[in-house]
């Protein structure tokens, strides 16, 4: 299977991820006249172009979220209501967004996406971002731009604790199930065909549905984001019956999803990220979604901040 990073990356590479092109958005003059912050804050809320100009335009902001991408972005009692990790980050960059355009009043629309459509719905403007799980790399950097990377993972398996399966290897001749539209899906695909496994390899609508797949016995193992697994072991009826297992395939980075070209909108972004990051508030944040107990079942999924993180 092809590996994204063989091993995790360093913080100074985990937190260069999408930041190219962004810096030439934030350069200035050095022969400048000084401006008052008036001035500074009305040139900086019409000196706009690409998503600022088409959020300044519709007085709205469109944001994606996910329904089932626990605890990063998911709908728990509130079906209106997003939240989780990603989406207090989600809310930094709006904060962010409103202060740019000096806005205070601006409307925020949450809309769904899913693995499948959330590259379609940024591509085509009908989503302005999303931070959710989407993992940042090369082959989707040629569709959408992405922000500063905010969460390393690895590709492993969640198995029941008597199902002998132990790594990848172990998977020949079982029914495994992904979710559809996601690295993991095309990887375990391609490792099935390379290493002849005759697998049957089973593409889920979103998380939820794979694990009730699992849950239910139609699989034998269920291949994702480590942290998404154990979001979803957590949500279980009965959580020890299940345990993450395998070698990770591949480390992948997390970003922000937003529409190519436009350098002006991804600084927004991720000075907002690289605020929360440098500001330590990072850390409570983390503590919220991975080290206390979390919506609709108040699970602890007791997941350490990697060091990469920290």
């Amino acid at each position: 299977m092809t590996h994204l990073f063989s091993k995790p990356l360093t913080l100074a590479a985990f937190m260069a991820l999408g930041l190219a092109g962004c810096n030439n958005s934030s350069q200035t003059t050095a022969e400048a006249p000084a401006a008052d912050d008036a001035t500074t804050t009305e040139a900086a809320a019409t000196d706009t172009n690409g998503t600022l100009q088409k959020i300044k335009d519709s007085g709205t902001i469109v944001v994606g979220h996910r329904d089932s991408s626990i605890p990063f972005s998911y709908i728990a009692d509130d079906p209106n209501q997003p939240i989780g990790y990603a989406h207090d980050l989600e809310m930094k960059v709006v904060e962010a967004v409103k202060q740019k355009l000096n806005m205070p009043d601006l409307n925020v629309r949450y809309n769904l996406i899913t693995s499948q459509t959330r590259i379609p719905l940024v591509q085509n403007g009908t989503v302005d971002f999303e931070c959710g799980s989407t993992t940042n790399n090369e082959e989707r950097q040629k569709q959408v731009a992405f922000s500063n990377g905010f969460f390393e993972i690895g590709t492993r398996l969640l198995t029941n604790k008597d199902s002998g399966i132990q790594n990848f290897e172990d998977l020949k001749g079982k029914t495994l199930v992904t979710t559809a539209g996601t690295t993991s899906e095309r990887y375990i695909r391609q490792y099935n065909d390379d290493n002849k496994m005759d697998m049957n390899i089973i593409s889920a609508k979103d998380h939820g549905e794979a694990f009730l797949m699992l849950e239910n016995g139609r699989a034998d193992a269920f291949m994702m984001d480590d942290v998404l697994l154990a979001g979803e072991k957590a949500k279980a009826k009965n959580p020890d019956e299940w345990v993450i297992v395998g070698e990770p395939q591949s480390f992948e980075i997390y970003g922000c999803m937003m529409r190519k070209d436009d350098p002006e909108f991804k600084a927004v972004v991720n000075e907002a990220l690289n605020n929360v990051f440098s500001s330590g508030e990072i850390n409570s944040i983390y503590d919220k979604w991975f080290l206390n107990p979390v919506p609709p079942k108040n699970v602890n999924l007791n997941f350490e901040m990697s060091d990469n993180l920290k």
